[in-house]
C-alpha cells in the first residue's frame, strides 16, 4: 500500500503543482583549487575542549595539515585564542617548515582576529575560510581529528589523563 501511495503522489499532476518542494535551492559551489605542490594549501583547526585537561592544564589541540601530502603538525594548548594561533604558526610551523601559500580555517574568532590576519599579511599567506556551519569544507582536518581521537583513546590510560603525552606518538605514526 505504501508503494502505491508513493507512486500515486509522484504521478499526480495536481500534487506536483500544489505541493512544492520545501528544500532550499542549492547554492553555487566555489571549489578550492587543488594544490599543485606540498605546503601550498594547509588546513588548520582547533579540537576540544578535551576532558580531563592534561597535567599541564591543556584542554585543546591545534592541528595543521598539508592537503596534498597529508603531513600533520599538532600541539596541545591551554586555550583556543588568536595568540595561541599566532604562536603555533610562528614557533611550530613557519620557523620549522617554511611559509605556506594558503591556509584554510573555519570562521572561529581565533582565526578571524586582527592579530591572526596581521600575521598572515606579514608572511604573505592567503587566508581561506570554510563555509559557515559546514565542517565538510575542511573535511581533511575533521577526518584527521576523528582518527586522532580514537588513537589517543587507545593509547591513553584508563582515566584519559595522559592524552597530551600520547599526542606526539599519534602524530608520528600518522605521518609515517
Amino acid at each position: 500500500m505504501t508503494k502505491d501511495i508513493q507512486h500515486h503522489l509522484k504521478s499526480c499532476i495536481q500534487c506536483a503543482q500544489f505541493n512544492p518542494q520545501r528544500r532550499k535551492a542549492p547554492g553555487h559551489l566555489k571549489p578550492i583549487p587543488s594544490p599543485s605542490g606540498v605546503w601550498e594549501l594547509l588546513s588548520m583547526d582547533f579540537h576540544g575542549p578535551i576532558t580531563p585537561s592534561s597535567k599541564r592544564g591543556n584542554k585543546y589541540i591545534i592541528t595543521i595539515t598539508d592537503v596534498l601530502s597529508k603531513f600533520v603538525i599538532a600541539k596541545s594548548v591551554r586555550d583556543c585564542s588568536a595568540t595561541t594561533v599566532v604562536h603555533f604558526l610562528k614557533e611550530d610551523v613557519i620557523t620549522k617548515f617554511g611559509t605556506p601559500k594558503c591556509i584554510l580555517t573555519d570562521n572561529g574568532t581565533h582565526f578571524t582576529a586582527l592579530l591572526t590576519e596581521e600575521l598572515f599579511k606579514q608572511f604573505g599567506v592567503i587566508h581561506l575560510y570554510t563555509t559557515p556551519y559546514h565542517p565538510q569544507t575542511n573535511g581533511q582536518i575533521e577526518r584527521f581529528n576523528s582518527t586522532m581521537d580514537s588513537k589517543i583513546g587507545a593509547l591513553s590510560n584508563q582515566n584519559k589523563s595522559d592524552w597530551a603525552e600520547q599526542l606526539s606518538f599519534v602524530i608520528f605514526n600518522y605521518n609515517k
